[in-house]
């Protein structure tokens, strides 16, 4: 039954998605175009989309492992969290958590249009398109709800994709990936990512629809602008959950390890945040516009390529899925939105041939032109080290391996720029800036990052990468800071309330400097976490100790114990001062095995203010243990940066909102 209804549904969303395709195209072209006309396949999108992710959540919660995918990603011994998480845990199911996903997009993008908007119809003609291609893709090579006809063992080794044939069922399932039955966090990460991923649609289908129907102007960018602000800051918030997972439960020790996958889904976020500062450009001076339709492409299409990569079995990675039809497929869909798509923009290139130019690159719009290149060439040389590889392989060449060296040499002089550039950016006028109006701004913070700096080097460090980042971190800080001290001046009142009515004056502008606050602060969490960490291995007797850096490991005892879903294995230590006196913390490092391979090595973190201790198994504790530590200073510095920066462009897409309904309530 579940089989039945999931099909069923997927099939009504096919269905739905062609006609809302063709009528919202033929609307679009009639005289008085009505918006009521595409209502219906919206609703039986929204409808079939959200029945078929159920109906698999009901299958992985019944147990029903007549279904392929049930036997072979869960289990009756699965946690209840993980249980839900392995809706999406797989390919297949992947996909139908993107689809309902998409199709709420399209819900809340067909809402905002009204009658005689044929921009928004023709938009919502390329979502019907796209969500056609994804639940089509559903309907055939990555169908979730395939029934089992012939068993081995626990597995499903062959199926059908009619639900009406004579089933049979395991026992019990397989049980889903380890890698992604170790934390919590394998439940919210990937749903971020795709709603990042997803949102993208938006921009790209009105910036599709503008060059479709010849239209001039920022229309198009202004009805996308918390579409584009909330998807990019839903990808940086799934980066950050993965790097977090990365960190606390792989026992390699780290949070990227510039893996293919990590950097798909780097690519549409460096991609985005080139969009989003340009088109501040054209929105405020209407320049940009050719630049800005070949970044929402890119943007569109890095996603596309990032689930390739994810999905095709093309890479091996603990992120990427299992061999399988759809990478075909989904490199044919990428190949026709990149081909389309910059045809089109060719069709159309004289009408944005004639925007404003540059009047100086000593002015907002310049310093926001050098930060778009940059992050151009950054995208550009992750793409390279990330393609190189699997390009050299399908010429049958020997696979190669680019490593973190080739993105260090890349990416650290990038970084100094950037930070530069966003110092400077924020504080700049537009047009021309006069160096007598620049410099007093940028004066007191370049004086503040300078002692930070000279403090770095008098604590110790050493390291020229290290100093630099922490001033030109400690700059961009102190130039928001400063920046909000001016302007707040300028209000009567105490200080903390004129700070917060220029908050909200310009939501937009002070949620970007927000974001930039969170930037440098990972920036500098980076840098210290990444250059500045000691790394150890040390073997230990029952009962002994060993000292490493300004710490002393005690190895008390093994331990092990058995959960329903898995065997844990571990060591206890205890954590104290380099004297090996005053006890600081008692940790647990483990070896997880569960019903299918591998086993996960899970390391115990303690955190502190100046610094975090990672300790992980290097061996099965016995007689003695083997310990990889490691001390990474300011890791929290890090992880709040990342959620600053998030929570910077959450605000300011809300908050927007709600000052331009405000004023339109005033009028």
């Amino acid at each position: 039954m579940i089989a039945t209804i999931g099909l069923l549904s997927i099939l009504l969303a096919v269905a739905a998605s062609g006609v809302l395709t063709v009528r919202a195209w033929a609307e679009s072209r009639v005289p008085e175009p009505r918006a009521s006309a595409i209502r219906l396949p919206v609703a039986m999108l929204l409808l079939g989309s959200l029945v078929a992710f159920a109906a698999l959540e009901l299958g992985i919660l019944t147990d029903d492992f007549t279904l392929e995918y049930v036997a072979d990603n869960s289990s009756t011994t699965t946690p209840l969290i993980f249980k839900l998480a392995g809706a999406w845990a797989a390919l297949e199911g992947s996909i139908v958590l993107w689809g309902a996903v998409l199709a709420l997009l399209v819900y809340f993008v067909a809402r905002s249009v009204t009658d005689g908007d044929r921009l928004g119809l023709t938009a919502l003609s390329v979502t019907g398109a796209v969500s056609l291609f994804w639940f089509g893709l559903m309907a055939t090579v990555a169908n979730p709800f395939e029934v089992c006809t012939e068993l081995a063992g626990r597995s499903c080794v062959d199926s059908s994709w009619l639900p009406f044939v004579s089933a049979v069922a395991p026992a019990d399932g397989v049980g889903a990936n380890p890698l992604l039955q170790n934390h919590i966090l394998m439940a919210v990460h990937p749903p971020m990512l795709y709603v990042g991923y997803v949102g993208f649609t938006a921009p790209f289908a009105f910036a599709i629809a503008a060059m479709i129907r010849g239209e001039q102007g920022s229309v198009w960018l202004e009805r996308t602008r918390r579409w584009s602000v909330i998807a990019w800051a839903f990808l940086g918030f799934g980066i950050l959950l993965g790097a977090w997972w990365s960190y606390e439960v792989l026992g390699w020790g780290g949070y990227w390890a510039w893996d293919p996958v990590e950097n798909a889904a780097l690519l549409p976020w460096l991609a985005a945040t080139a969009f989003i500062h340009s088109a501040v450009v054209q929105r405020r001076r209407g320049m940009l516009q050719a630049w800005n339709l070949i970044l929402i492409i890119a943007t569109f299409s890095l996603t596309i390529l990032g689930t390739f990569l994810t999905r095709s079995g093309t890479i091996i990675s603990v992120h990427s899925f299992t061999q399988s039809g759809v990478g075909p497929v989904l490199l044919g869909f990428l190949m026709v939105v990149v081909i389309g798509s910059l045809l089109l923009f060719a069709w159309r290139s004289h009408l944005v041939s004639s925007a404003p130019r540059l009047d100086s690159v000593a002015s907002r719009e310049g310093i926001f032109l050098i930060n778009n290149l940059i992050l151009t060439v950054f995208a550009l040389a992750v793409l390279l080290g990330t393609l190189y590889p699997i390009v050299l392989e399908a010429m049958g060449r020997a696979r190669v391996s680019v490593g973190t060296p080739y993105y260090n040499r890349v990416t650290i002089p990038i970084a100094f720029v950037l930070l530069l550039a966003m110092g400077i950016g924020a504080v700049t006028p537009y047009r021309y800036a006069r160096r007598d109006v620049v410099w007093p701004r940028i004066a007191a913070p370049l004086a503040v990052g300078l002692v930070a700096g000279a403090l770095t080097v008098l604590l110790g460090v050493s390291s020229v990468p290290v100093v630099i980042i922490v001033v030109l971190g400690t700059f961009v800080i102190a130039t928001v800071f400063k920046e909000l001290l001016r302007q707040s001046a300028k209000l009567d009142g105490g200080r903390v309330g004129a700070a917060g009515r220029v908050l909200r004056r310009d939501p937009g502008y002070w949620g970007g400097q927000i974001a930039h606050v969170g930037v440098a602060l990972l920036a500098v969490g980076i840098a210290a976490s990444s250059g500045l960490a000691v790394r150890d291995q040390v073997r230990i007797p029952a009962g002994g100790s060993a000292t490493v850096d300004d710490y002393c490991i005690s190895y008390e005892s093994p331990t092990s114990r058995v959960e329903p879903n898995r065997t844990v294995t571990g060591a206890v230590l205890t954590l104290r001062a380099a004297d090996c006196s005053s006890e600081l913390a008692t940790m647990e490092p483990v070896f997880n095995r569960y019903t299918r391979p591998p086993a996960v090595a899970t390391p115990a973190v303690r955190t502190g203010i100046t610094e975090d201790v990672f300790v992980a198994l290097a061996t099965v504790p016995g007689e003695d243990v083997v310990l990889d530590v490691m001390i990474f200073p300011l890791m929290w510095v890090l992880w709040a940066g990342g959620l600053i920066a998030v929570g910077g462009g959450m605000w300011g897409a809300y908050a927007r909102k709600r000052t331009r309904e405000r004023v339109t309530a005033d009028v």
